[in-house]
C-alpha cells in the first residue's frame, strides 16, 4: 500500500488501474488514443487517489502548458470583466487555464512587446482591442504559437469581434426613421483599447447618414475622453454650438450614462429634447432606461476561447478563422420621435429597426 504520508504518483495510478504508466499520462493529458473503458478506468483510479496531473510535469512531456494567455489594455472596464468571464468558463470546460497580462499604459506595452513575457509560459495568446503596429505584429509571430484577435479584425488572423458596423448602421438607421435629421456621434478617444471598435462603428454611422442623404455634421462628430467623462464633456461642447441635435448615439453605454447625466443637470429632456442610444447592452442600461445596440461580451469571450482551444485541438483547425457576431437594437425609453417625450419610439419592423408613426400619418420629411 501507499504509505499515507505520500502524495499519489502516476505509477500509483497505474498499479490501481491495472495499465501502464504512459496510458495513465495519455489517458490525464486528454489524448484521444485511449478507449473509453480504459480512461474510465484510469480516472477513477485518479480520483480514489486524489491525483492529478502537475502543469510543469505534463509539459515536460508534451511541450505544453496547458495555459492560455490572453493581454488587456484594461481591467477596469465593464467588456473586459465580461469578456474574461466567458473566456474563462470555455478554457476551463476544455482545461485550460487563463493568465491574464494587464498593460493599462505605453511603458508597459513596449515593455511586453521588448520581453514578450506570454513565450513559454503559455500555448496561445490572445490579444483584446489593441490597435497593434506592424512592428508589434512582427513581435508577435515571433512567439512561435497561435495568436488569436478579440474585438477586432486583422487580416489573415483568427479572431472574434462583433459586427460593429452593422450594428452602428442599425442603431443610426433607427435614429432616422424616428425622423432625427441631426444626429451627434460621440466616440472615446482613451488610449485604452477598444480603437477597433470605435472606428467601424463610426464608420456605420456615417455610412447611413450617407444613404440617407444627411449632410455629416464635423462639430457632431466628437471625440475625446474616456467614459462617463467622455459623454458629459460632449454634452458641454454641444451645449456651445447653434443648435443642439435632436439625437445622440454614443459608441458605448457608459459614454451614454454621461450624457444622459450631463443631459439632466441642464434640463434638457430626455428623449423629449434629445434621444440617446448607446451600444453595449451594460449592466445598468435597463436602469438608465437606454435604448442600445446589444451586444454579448460573454459570448465574445466564450467564442474566443472555443476558438483557441479548435486551434491548439485540432490539427485540421483553421488557423486564420474571423468569427463575426451579431447585435441586436434594445429599445428603452431614451430615444422617441423628436419632440414626442415619452413615446417609447414605436414598434419595430421586420428587419428589428423601429419606424415611427407621425402624427400627421406621413413618413417625416427628409
Amino acid at each position: 500500500m501507499r504509505p499515507s504520508q505520500r502524495p499519489a504518483t502516476m505509477p500509483d495510478v497505474a498499479r490501481r488501474a491495472g495499465v501502464s504508466v504512459s496510458t495513465v499520462s495519455r489517458t490525464l493529458r486528454g489524448l484521444p488514443t485511449v478507449s473509453p473503458a480504459t480512461r474510465r478506468k484510469v480516472e477513477q483510479a485518479a480520483r480514489e487517489l486524489s491525483f492529478s496531473i502537475s502543469r510543469s510535469a505534463s509539459s515536460l512531456v508534451t511541450g505544453r502548458t496547458g495555459r492560455v494567455a490572453v493581454m488587456v489594455p484594461t481591467l477596469q472596464a465593464w467588456f473586459m470583466g465580461a469578456m474574461l468571464s466567458g473566456l474563462s468558463s470555455a478554457l476551463r470546460a476544455a482545461d485550460l487555464d487563463l493568465m491574464i497580462y494587464d498593460v493599462p499604459s505605453m511603458a508597459e506595452r513596449r515593455r511586453f512587446f521588448e520581453r514578450l513575457p506570454a513565450r513559454r509560459n503559455a500555448d496561445a495568446l490572445l490579444v483584446v482591442s489593441f490597435d497593434l503596429s506592424r512592428e508589434e505584429r512582427g513581435r508577435l509571430d515571433e512567439l512561435g504559437m497561435p495568436v488569436v484577435f478579440v474585438s477586432q479584425q486583422t487580416e489573415g488572423r483568427a479572431g472574434v469581434c462583433v459586427d460593429d458596423v452593422e450594428g452602428a448602421r442599425r442603431g443610426t438607421q433607427y435614429l432616422v426613421n424616428l425622423g432625427h435629421r441631426r444626429i451627434a456621434f460621440v466616440q472615446t478617444d482613451s488610449g485604452k483599447g477598444f480603437a477597433f471598435s470605435a472606428q467601424e462603428r463610426v464608420r456605420g454611422y456615417r455610412k447611413v447618414l450617407a444613404e440617407a442623404g444627411i449632410p455629416v455634421e464635423e462639430d457632431l462628430v466628437i471625440c475625446g475622453g474616456i467614459g462617463q467623462r467622455a459623454g458629459a464633456d460632449a454634452v458641454a461642447r454641444l451645449l456651445t454650438t447653434p443648435q443642439l441635435p435632436t439625437a445622440i448615439f454614443a459608441e458605448s453605454d457608459e459614454v451614454a450614462m454621461g450624457v444622459l447625466q450631463a443631459l439632466h443637470i441642464s434640463r434638457i429632456a430626455v428623449p423629449g429634447t434629445v434621444s440617446v442610444l448607446g451600444f453595449d447592452d451594460h449592466e445598468l442600461a435597463e436602469l438608465f432606461d437606454l435604448s442600445t445596440v446589444a451586444q454579448s461580451p460573454v459570448e465574445v469571450g466564450r467564442t474566443a476561447g472555443e476558438l483557441v482551444r479548435s486551434v491548439l485541438c485540432e490539427e485540421d483547425a483553421d488557423d486564420t478563422r474571423q468569427i463575426v457576431l451579431p447585435t441586436r437594437l434594445v429599445l428603452r425609453g431614451s430615444t422617441a420621435p423628436p419632440g414626442t417625450p415619452g413615446d417609447p419610439g414605436g414598434t419595430p419592423d421586420a428587419d428589428g429597426l423601429t419606424l415611427a408613426a407621425p402624427a400627421s400619418g406621413e413618413r417625416p420629411p427628409s
